[in-house]
């Protein structure tokens, strides 16, 4: 699981945070008992045994930091929302000084007024959280054999061209602080 979170965040870090938020929920599901994801999870990987008890420390890891955050019924880890914010820096700064990413975030802008609406005063976050639920919601609704709308594709394929050109943006920088 580090190997697979590793290159997620080395190479699309919109994708590692979706991948981060699919954990979470998959710890929730067995309500953070680990045996249970052992037994259910780890124990159904193709992997040698040795491979599996790293997969295992890794949920055990990421469940001990999810239940010290106080974040085993809902909500983000820290290092996440703090990722997220970084690309909300990113987008703010792109809006001022890059013509191609303002056209780009024009196009997904009545999808995110639209989130805000159907939220109904509900606190959905900065945009770019705002993005990144579109997808995961989008992801979530496959998962489950959800019909998925005409509505929900096109605003999942607007978000997606913003976390693209975010992520180009941010690993150019994590290249440049190396």
């Amino acid at each position: 699981m580090q190997s697979i979170a590793d290159n997620k965040k080395s190479q699309n870090i919109a994708e590692y945070i979706i991948y981060l938020y699919q954990q979470e929920d998959l710890i929730r599901s067995f309500q953070g008992n680990l045996e249970e994801i052992r037994q259910y999870v780890v124990a159904h990987f193709p992997v040698e045994e040795m491979e599996k008890e790293g997969i295992f420390n890794w949920y055990r890891d990421f469940r001990n930091q999810m239940e010290k955050e106080g974040i085993l019924e809902k909500g983000h880890l820290e290092e996440t929302q703090k990722l997220v914010q970084k690309l909300s820096q990113i987008h703010w700064q792109l809006l001022k000084s890059d013509k191609t990413y303002f056209e780009t975030y024009k196009k997904a802008k009545p999808h995110i007024l639209q989130a805000i609406l159907d939220a109904e005063g509900k606190d959905l976050g900065n945009e770019i959280q705002i993005c990144l639920n579109g997808i995961y919601g989008l992801l979530l609704c496959r998962l489950l054999g959800k019909k998925v709308s005409e509505e929900q594709l096109k605003s999942a394929e607007a978000f997606g061209e913003v976390l693209s050109l975010l992520n180009l943006v941010y690993q150019q920088e994590r290249i440049s602080r190396n």
